[in-house]
């Protein structure tokens, strides 16, 4: 079995197009095979970048974890007009997102980086949707070690399924940031968190 949090060079490429229409504007994404969701936008992805729109700040640059093929870098850039970064360990995910960067025309940059070995600023918002299947102590680490990766105000903006055991990451998380549920729908969890 594999998995889109690893990279397998030898899987067959079967690309394909997804389309996303929010309000007016429309998106257009290549995906292929060992890619996380790659028939469909994931819903959990969907409803997160919905509620963030809702309740959004002024914010200067974003940073996604587990980018996969862009959709959530790309839709944000393009909405809110500013640059990010999305990183992801999947080689052929992050070469879909550069793609479907110029694809949308949105300034977004990608790399490689397991979880925030690679980076090195600070950002106003961090979004994920984590790899739930790659473990509780890898989301763990993703969402709690975001905070060395904030600006001052900054907010980490993550949605997790209920089977994700969202209950037991939040109360982990509640230690390190004051947290509110801002979306509850066909049982994904949308969060955000602010350093306490």
């Amino acid at each position: 079995m594999n998995h889109y949090f690893t990279n397998n060079d030898n899987l067959k490429s079967n690309r394909r197009i997804i389309n996303y229409t929010l309000n007016s504007t429309s998106f257009e994404f290549v995906s292929d095979n060992g890619v996380f969701s790659k028939n469909k936008i994931d819903y959990g992805s969907i409803l997160l970048v919905e509620t963030y729109l809702k309740n959004k700040k002024n914010i200067t640059n974003f940073l996604d974890v587990g980018c996969g093929y862009g959709f959530i870098s790309i839709v944000l850039a393009k909405i809110l007009n500013i640059s990010g970064l999305g990183i992801d360990v999947n080689n052929r995910a992050l070469k879909l997102a550069l793609e479907n960067a110029k694809l949308n025309k949105v300034s977004v940059s990608f790399k490689e980086s397991n979880i925030y070995e690679n980076v090195e600023d600070k950002y106003d918002l961090i979004i994920t949707n984590p790899p739930i299947r790659a473990g509780k102590q890898v989301v763990l680490a993703i969402l709690k070690d975001a905070q060395k990766h904030l600006n001052p105000e900054g907010e980490l903006w993550a949605v997790i399924r209920t089977d994700g055991g969202v209950k037991s990451i939040i109360k982990e998380l509640s230690s390190t940031y004051k947290i509110e549920i801002k979306e509850k729908s066909k049982g994904f969890y949308i969060f955000l968190a602010k350093s306490d």
